[in-house]
């Protein structure tokens, strides 16, 4: 777990040499303490929101986990980081500072009901469990957030998905409030996305079917949102070019559901099968069976089988992706 350096009470200033251009957009800020109720390991539980190192909507610098986000009352950012006794200190700005800190418990695992239910019994589940206990699922409430990246990681390598994510975000995002990093980006609007012209996602290097999808989900942002406010999210998967991994990517993150297992995934299964059986070459029907037992908790399992690396050894040349820009 990585913190910042001991007597840091508060690695967000306001005067630092990363701060906006615009000055009033740091004037809204609201700190806060977290105080949750375990030792809580922040690169595990906010690592699955940050796509990539060159991630520009989400850093890290120094321990502290900055984001940019487009919440309900407006853009907003956020600085998160743990002190030494376990408490965790945050910072938001811009319109979105209060809202960010009010929605801060949940994304750090404080709506996850349903924990103490989950006791495997598999042995190597079991130590992984012990291991990243420190490890929570959390929620931010943000489905359009979650379903960009998820989109555009269809079909295609993560490392591909991650740079034409980083590309348009810079191309069509704004600088974040307050004084963070320089480069931090609030994602695009839904408007923006909605309107991105076609050769924009193209020299993203997004496929037509990508950008299709991507469009069509943008364009129904507002209903997307509800429903993720509701707590459901069926009607993502009525969107042409949405299918149950998608769904679940976004259910994920977006709402933090502990069963929504990354069905159709190519590396999942193989991952989850022979960490619960020592078998290789595990598919999807192979994973649905072994995770039967902890229905209600499948993407658990599979999120500690990742954060354990109890996958399969790598074998073979990795697939170098295509490159669509040139289509």
């Amino acid at each position: 777990m990585s913190s910042p350096a001991p007597g840091a009470t508060d690695p967000v200033g306001d005067g630092t040499d990363d701060a906006p251009a615009d000055p009033a957009a740091s004037e809204q800020v609201v700190r806060t303490v977290y105080r949750p109720d375990r030792a809580l390991d922040l690169a595990a539980t906010l690592g699955p929101l940050r796509r990539g190192s060159a991630d520009p909507t989400c850093c890290v610098r120094d321990g502290v986990w900055f984001r940019a986000v487009r919440t309900p009352a407006g853009p907003g950012s956020q600085a998160v980081w743990r002190h030494g006794d376990g408490t965790v200190a945050a910072a938001a700005f811009g319109a979105g500072a209060t809202w960010l800190t009010e929605a801060l418990p949940a994304l750090l695992g404080a709506r996850d009901d349903s924990r103490a239910q989950f006791r495997p019994t598999h042995p190597a589940l079991a130590a992984a469990a012990r291991a990243h206990a420190g490890w929570a699922l959390g929620r931010t409430d943000r489905v359009l957030e979650a379903a960009v990246p998820a989109v555009l990681e269809q079909k295609v390598t993560g490392r591909e998905a991650r740079r034409s994510f980083a590309v348009l975000v810079r191309a069509l995002g704004e600088p974040a409030p307050g004084p963070v990093p320089a480069g931090l980006t609030l994602p695009p609007t839904p408007a923006r996305w909605a309107s991105v012209a076609s050769w924009t996602l193209h020299a993203a290097g997004v496929g037509p079917q990508r950008s299709a999808t991507l469009v069509r989900l943008a364009s129904r942002a507002a209903a997307l949102e509800r429903a993720g406010a509701g707590g459901q999210l069926g009607v993502l998967a009525t969107v042409p070019g949405v299918g149950p991994w998608t769904v679940a990517e976004v259910s994920q993150r977006a709402l933090g559901d502990p069963d929504a297992v990354s069905v159709g995934d190519a590396h999942v299964p193989a991952a989850v099968v022979f960490a619960l059986t020592g078998r290789g070459g595990g598919d999807d029907a192979a994973m649905a069976e072994v995770l039967a037992p902890y229905a209600g908790h499948r993407y658990r399992v599979q999120r500690l089988v990742e954060l354990a690396g109890l996958g399969p050894p790598r074998r073979g040349p990795r697939y170098a992706g295509l490159d669509h820009r040139r289509r």
